[in-house]
């Protein structure tokens, strides 16, 4: 991947983030059959469902790519047909819809609803815990690669450097108690159907439309108070997530093979402004106190498999700044990173 210092057009945003690494194209080069992408509509999954299509031509295998959403955005499925990945529509909660899905080799399942979900706790739940559920009876002979979260660990003291892959699921709130619901339904299919499943604990992805740093640097140009209290953060350029998730269809497993996709800094929340206000020529002003405990997950097992990320925080930061200042185009999905009683 060639650095520049600046990303002048969503179309060049969009080719950084699904570049695949050398090591998505080896695992697409092993690895058998078609792939389908359950959500691909959300804010990762049109990137990685064009890195996997991407790899897969690289490698010089014949596969299909299929990346199945609703579609609430009408543009995306001939964005998706112009990167060689199929569209389909299909309403995932439907079981009539689920079950005409075709039959394939590998299944990356992206959906999950966590904005709102102190709101709807029956639609959290049904999309967190019972479709991974039926996905598993359905594709049970299949690989599934399952996305988590990091919300499924407690708050740690920031000193300790964050969660461990082995470490116990604490979860607080709804939103989180359903993640940790949804891992143990994979674990439980994966066990009783033998499927092999690797399940991906991601926090935070961020890229320059959305993702925690853009959060912070937009609420330092708006002069708002940054707040305080969740004072450490982990940040992974949203390229590099997309190509461990990939990757982890290389150690799908039963019971399940599960791995942190975070960054490799604990990065304060407070140090990080700084630093974002110097590159947007605005100091941010602060908020709150800074609590010794954060959400925190150690990457290490992550970097060790899939290799160590390849876009640094300075790099994301300015590449973030430049963004912002020349106008591009933000998505308004805030991370709300900063709540510590799990309500979203």
């Amino acid at each position: 991947m060639t650095h520049s210092h600046r990303i002048n057009s969503v179309e060049h945003l969009d080719d950084l983030l699904s570049d695949p690494t050398p090591g998505v194209v080896e695992t697409l080069r092993r690895l058998d059959g078609d792939l389908l992408i359950l959500g691909v509509g959300g804010k990762m999954g049109p990137t990685l469902a064009r890195m996997a299509a991407r790899a897969s031509q690289t490698a010089g295998v014949k596969r299909r790519v299929i990346g199945v959403a609703r579609f609430s955005r009408p543009e995306l499925p001939q964005w998706l047909r112009q990167h060689g990945v199929e569209p389909l529509a299909a309403d995932l909660l439907d079981s009539g819809q689920l079950a005409a899905l075709p039959d394939v080799a590998n299944v990356l399942v992206m959906t999950a609803l966590k904005f709102g979900s102190s709101g709807q706790p029956g639609d959290t739940w049904a999309v967190n815990c019972w479709l991974p559920a039926a996905v598993c009876e359905r594709f049970a002979d299949s690989r599934i690669v399952g996305f988590s979260t990091g919300n499924v660990y407690p708050l740690t003291p920031i000193s300790l450097g964050g969660s461990v892959e082995s470490d116990p699921l604490v979860p607080i709130g709804e939103y989180a108690a359903s993640c940790v619901g949804r891992e143990r339904l994979y674990d439980y299919f994966s066990r009783t159907k033998d499927t092999r499943v690797s399940i991906v604990r991601l926090n935070y992805a961020c890229e320059l439309r959305y993702g925690v740093l853009v959060d912070l640097a937009r609420q330092i140009l708006r002069g708002e108070p940054i707040d305080l209290s969740m004072g450490a953060v982990n940040v992974i350029w949203q390229g590099d997530a997309n190509a461990m998730a990939l990757a982890a269809f290389g150690h799908c497993d039963s019971p399940p093979f599960v791995v942190n996709v975070a960054g490799p800094e604990t990065l304060s929340v407070r140090r990080t402004c700084q630093q974002l206000g110097e590159l947007l020529g605005k100091s941010p002003s602060f908020t709150g106190v800074e609590g010794t405990e954060a959400l925190l997950s150690n990457g290490q097992l992550g970097h060790q498999l899939f290799g160590y990320p390849r876009v640094s925080i300075r790099q994301l930061c300015e590449w973030i700044a430049a963004w912002l200042k020349q106008g591009g185009d933000v998505l308004d999905k805030p991370t709300k990173f900063q709540v510590r009683d799990g309500r979203f």
